[in-house]
């Protein structure tokens, strides 16, 4: 009687340890894996909307005939400014915020990929601090300077609240100054939530009106890069 007292007691003891077992298996909260913080390439697909990028270190006439195009067009574009253009720069800056959106394109135009993570945030913050002080606009979009990132890049980023833009269509009007190759780069098969990047040259000034047209002719409207990406 004894035995059988005792092996009960054992299976007993047993059941409760799997049973145990299990409620912990199945409670047992699974790891919450954090988003990943990765760069831009197109905006909302279904809005109907694409973005017009512009990014800027130069020419400066050439971005007061742009913001005319596209006042007359009534349509709003991004403008990814470097540090050094909008410190030299600042009434047309102010123009750009009040008529665009602006955007943050680094300092000195450096391969972030090959920044430390103090020189990601130093080129990164010291354009942020300087638009803001100049305009009152605190940015939250960056463009990297030719599309060049790495980890530290996205890390300062991520941390400051910044997102990474890239692009879907890259017009590359920098190097070839061809207006209907630029039209062309920037249109073809174009399609909802494409982020197209441009340059103020002289071909994608005379471009422009060509590429708003062609853009609304397929039913798209060309709104900033926030707008297409909200």
């Amino acid at each position: 009687m004894k035995r059988k007292n005792v092996l009960c007691a054992l299976f007993s003891n047993l059941a409760i340890v799997c049973i145990v077992g299990v409620l912990f298996f199945v409670c047992k909260p699974f790891p919450v894996t954090a988003p990943v913080f990765s760069p831009i390439y197109n905006g909302d697909k279904e809005k109907g909307c694409v973005a017009l990028m512009f990014n800027v270190y130069e020419n400066s006439e050439n971005v007061k005939k742009i913001l005319s195009v596209l006042d007359e067009k009534k349509v709003r574009a991004t403008f990814f400014v470097g540090g050094v253009w909008a410190e030299k720069n600042a009434p047309l800056l102010k123009e750009i915020s009040l008529r665009g959106e602006l955007g943050n394109h680094g300092y000195l135009h450096r391969d972030h990929k090959k920044l430390s993570l103090e020189r990601n945030k130093e080129e990164i913050m010291l354009c942020h601090n300087l638009v803001e002080k100049l305009v009152g606009v605190k940015m939250n979009l960056f463009a990297p300077p030719s599309g060049s990132y790495g980890e530290n890049c996205l890390s300062v980023c991520r941390e400051n609240g910044y997102k990474v833009i890239m692009w879907s269509k890259d017009t590359i009007d920098w190097r070839d100054k061809d207006e209907d190759l630029i039209l062309k780069r920037a249109t073809s098969d174009i399609q909802s939530g494409d982020l197209i990047l441009m340059h103020p040259t002289d071909q994608t000034v005379n471009a422009l009106p060509k590429i708003i047209d062609e853009i609304k002719s397929h039913g798209f409207h060309p709104v900033t890069v926030g707008e297409v990406l909200a």
